[in-house]
């Protein structure tokens, strides 16, 4: 049984009588959406900034593109792991203290990561990175898993609704990144955007102590291990696995691709960028409106905006079997078409493995949600 009744609408009313209303937000709704909105957007600032500068200022600091490569994976590689843990251990953490301590490792890993231009070129540079992204992408996941397993407990019969709203500001942070960290790193040189998107995130710290509530739970015995022994489960998790490495894949290349083919400088490329984030914010809101109305859709969606997806990437080069040489506008068209069919295809992901979870019997709580949202961080960073 949920321990916050109110926040479930009346879905059977006694014959004869006249159904209620809908209920207005409560108060903890309202403050969550608020926490939960700054995070996203706070975080996600963060990550995307790097993409415009980060793999051409690495080059000059005796980095390979391989290694590039290799700092964005390090940083996919510990957000899974964390993903996995904290998903697990949610509740004996607490999900409060789990999102605000992820906020404010985040924020001290991005004002350090700032500071890295300091460090000699070579192998103490590249070692840095690594670590600095390293412990980066533990804090991330601590504020992403706990953010995803909150909205679910808190908005039980809408979470699709919830989470595309949500993905506005996920969506903005993606937006503003990448033309404002190209435009301040060109402007001020590559401390400056890192500094001041370290503090921002660092103001957050204290707002979300203050607004955030406490969710209480009690620890479930339930396993990760049973969740993937489901069949839909574990092609869920692969949808977010391709869907994750295709992004991955352009945050280490794209801006490289950009500046050699079209002579665009770092500000420019975060302009281009917005091609894909810009897209996908808009579009997230009403399509996890309709998969709530018609959970029956999802599926449909995910193989929709898969197949859309993968035509997408074959043209962004586009792909030599076309015998189609590269050209911006192209480029532009295509980053748009993945940006709303990554919405397509990841909105409904969420809300379908927790229907899932539910169907094998897994409690209806914050565990349960814990470990989903764990799952989910996880593919995302495998891939």
């Amino acid at each position: 049984m949920d321990p916050h009744p109110e926040l479930q609408p009346t879905e059977n009313d006694a014959p004869g009588e006249t159904p209620e209303p809908p209920q207005r937000m409560t108060k903890r709704q309202i403050l969550t959406l608020i926490s939960i909105a700054s995070v996203n957007f706070s975080s996600m600032i963060c990550y995307s900034i790097l993409g415009p500068f980060f793999p051409n200022e690495a080059v000059k600091k005796g980095a390979s593109q391989t290694v590039i490569g290799l700092i964005f994976g390090c940083y996919a590689i510990c957000n899974l792991l964390g993903a996995l843990i904290l998903g697990k251990y949610i509740v004996q953490i607490g999900a409060k203290f789990m999102l605000v301590m992820g906020l404010f490792v985040s924020s001290v890993c991005t004002i350090l990561f700032g500071l890295l231009n300091r460090v000699p070129a070579g192998a103490a540079f590249i070692s840095l990175c690594f670590i600095v992204r390293s412990v980066d992408a533990v804090g991330f996941a601590a504020a992403m898993t706990s953010s995803f397993a909150m909205t679910a407990k808190i908005f039980p019969n809408n979470v699709a609704t919830v989470l595309g709203s949500l993905e506005i500001f996920t969506g903005l942070g993606l937006i503003m990144g990448p033309p404002v960290g190209g435009w301040f790193y060109q402007s001020f040189g590559y401390e400056v955007p890192f500094m001041l998107l370290g503090c921002f995130l660092l103001v957050m710290v204290p707002f979300n102590i203050y607004v955030l509530p406490v969710v209480e739970a009690e620890p479930s015995k339930d396993s990760f291990l049973r969740l993937l022994m489901k069949t839909k489960i574990v092609l869920l998790c692969y949808v977010i696995f391709t869907l994750s490495a295709g992004l991955g894949y352009l945050d280490a290349t794209l801006s490289l691709f950009a500046i050699d083919t079209f002579g665009l400088s770092p500000g420019y490329v975060g302009l281009i960028m917005l091609g894909l984030s810009l897209p996908y914010c808009l579009a997230s809101p009403l399509l996890g409106y309709f998969t709530d109305k018609y959970p029956v859709t999802r599926s449909w969606f995910m193989v929709i905006g898969g197949t859309a997806t993968g035509i997408g990437f074959w043209f962004l080069g586009p792909a030599p079997f076309f015998n189609i040489s590269s050209h911006l506008w192209l480029l532009v068209l295509m980053l748009a078409i993945i940006g709303f069919s990554l919405g397509m295809t990841a909105i409904p992901t969420f809300p379908e493995i927790i229907t899932c979870a539910y169907d094998l019997g897994y409690e209806e709580g914050l565990s349960t949600l814990g470990m989903v949202s764990g799952l989910f961080g996880a593919f995302w960073s495998l891939g």
